[in-house]
């Protein structure tokens, strides 16, 4: 590849980056996440249900999958505005694969000790170490114990009948300001995201098995010959 060609190739990688950037810790986290507009189909009588009900209903439909893969469509509005499709996988405890195959390839691997975020176009693989912080963030809740979920968020379900649910990080230091999910047949199906930049991720899930047997190779990654590396 030349520079050229890796120069033309970067910017477009590079925003794809930064869309990843607030999701890792959510895609690694949620199961799905609630769109918005589920709020408006909803009668305006509904009532909530109670904080500790509606974590309690949480974690039982999240301790439920303990697995999961799907095909999603991720779509941001705001500074970084984009829209990507792929495949994803997740697996407790903390096993998490998410590859973006359009417009440009990018793969987010995470096994419980490290994260490997790894750009084809531009031959760069970033190497993370996975540490507490991931409890401050989405990703617990996908790959996490879901019985410290409320540990770390403030759990609330706007309509008592429907398994939806907004959740708010207690932590000061979360990228994200709320996370929305929800669930269809038990299934996560959408996730909406607020960072603290103002930006709106949406993803949406198709193809999804629940609890289905995956491999472990899906949740190691060795960076290509020629691949520079990154340690953070």
């Amino acid at each position: 590849m030349t520079l050229l060609t890796k120069q033309s190739v970067k910017q477009t990688t590079l925003k794809q980056k930064m869309m990843s950037g607030a999701l890792t810790g959510v895609l690694m986290t949620s199961l799905g996440v609630a769109a918005p507009m589920m709020a408006l189909t909803q009668s305006a009588t509904a009532a909530p249900a109670d904080n500790l009900t509606a974590a309690k209903r949480l974690n039982k439909l999240l301790t439920n999958t303990k697995s999961m893969t799907a095909n999603f469509s991720q779509t941001t509005k705001g500074a970084s505005s984009g829209t990507f499709s792929g495949a994803m996988n997740v697996q407790r405890p903390n096993n998490f694969r998410w590859e973006t195959k359009s417009p440009s390839e990018q793969l987010i691997v995470a096994n419980g000790n490290s994260m490997w975020i790894y750009d084809k176009d531009l031959e760069q693989a970033t190497k993370q170490n996975v540490d507490s912080q991931v409890g401050n963030t989405p990703a617990l809740l996908l790959s996490g114990d879901p019985s410290k979920i409320d540990k770390n968020f403030k759990i609330t379900q706007p309509y008592d009948n429907k398994n939806y649910y907004v959740l708010y990080p207690k932590s000061d230091s979360a990228s994200f300001k709320s996370l929305s999910i929800s669930f269809s047949g038990g299934k996560p199906v959408m996730m909406v995201l607020n960072d603290t930049l103002g930006q709106t991720t949406s993803i949406k899930f198709s193809n999804i098995k629940l609890n289905p047997s995956i491999s472990s190779s899906q949740f190691k990654f060795t960076p290509p010959k020629g691949v520079d590396v990154i340690n953070q």
